[in-house]
Formats: C-alpha cells, structure tokens, sequence
C-alpha cells in the first residue's frame, strides 16, 4: 500500500515539464530529481517528501519518450504517478525504472492523503474508492524488484542457482 499527500495536476502534462531539456545532459539523477516538475510546478522537487503521489488527468507523460522524467519524479521521492490515462512509452519507462503507475480517474485536491493499492488498482481519497486498471502480475513483479534491470539480474540469478 502506498500513502502520501497529493500532488493534483491536469491534463497533458508533458515530459518537457516534468524534466527540462536542458537537464538532460546530466547523467546525475539526483540532479534531475531537483528540478522534476519545474516547468509546471517550480516549487514542487523542494517540496515533494518520499511518498508523495502525483494525481494527474488524462495523457500524462506525453512528449518525448525521455527515460528521465519517470526517473526524476521517482528520485524526488515521489511513490506513485495516478493518471486518467498515461502517454505509452512513459507508462513503460515509469515500470522500467520502477516508479508505480496507476490508471484511474481520481478526484482529490492538493495535500489531499491518497492511499493506492497496486495489487488490485484502488485510490482512496478521504474515504472514498476509485477503481483504476489493475496492473498485471509481471508489471508488478518488475515494480517489486525495483524496475526491469533489478528484476532481469533477479532472474539471471535464479536462473544460475537453478543449475547449479
């Protein structure tokens, strides 16, 4: 279960807000992390705590498929991204890099506390339940390994000590 305060944003939040351009160049995540969101919200990467969750509209993450805006917010300590409906190859990136993504349509204002379910795709917002897509079994063992290159080295290993 994940629990933390509301970060509300609309539709088409693009990857150019999310992480700049020119931040790009920069191979320091922990970099990135500190200006994630800066061209839509330039208080929020000084503001985030660990566990915070983005609620979003419709298309989040649309624009370029930089690996490095799901990778900002995931740094910034942001725990999940709740969306109406995700851009694809950022829904993707957020999975390979391990920052959970849900797809729901919730209602909830800034600060509010949010609680999602990964395993059966709930939002709670101030005792009420919105019901989002539920993300398959291989998605969220990617996710609980801690994205597709700790989970792909997981497997090698059991892979190795499978034959021995």
């Amino acid at each position: 279960m994940i629990r933390g305060k509301a970060w509300v944003y609309g539709d088409d939040v693009d990857t150019d807000v999310i992480i700049p351009g020119p931040y790009l160049r920069t191979k320091d995540i922990r970099e990135l992390a500190c200006h994630a969101m800066e061209g839509i919200d330039p208080d929020f990467a000084r503001n985030v705590r660990p566990g915070d969750v983005i609620v979003a509209g419709k298309n989040f993450g649309c624009g370029s498929s930089r690996e490095q805006a799901p990778l900002a917010l995931r740094e910034a300590g942001v725990a999940c991204v709740v969306a109406r409906s995700f851009a694809r190859i950022f829904y993707r990136n957020a999975i390979n890099v391990g920052l959970p993504v849900v797809e729901a349509d919730v209602s909830c204002r800034k600060g509010d506390v949010v609680e999602v379910d990964l395993e059966d795709g709930t939002v709670t917002v101030g005792g009420v339940t919105f019901r989002g897509t539920r993300l398959p079994g291989f998605l969220l063992e990617i996710l609980q390994d801690g994205g597709l290159v700790l989970h792909r080295r997981k497997e090698r290993e059991g892979e190795k000590e499978g034959a021995a």
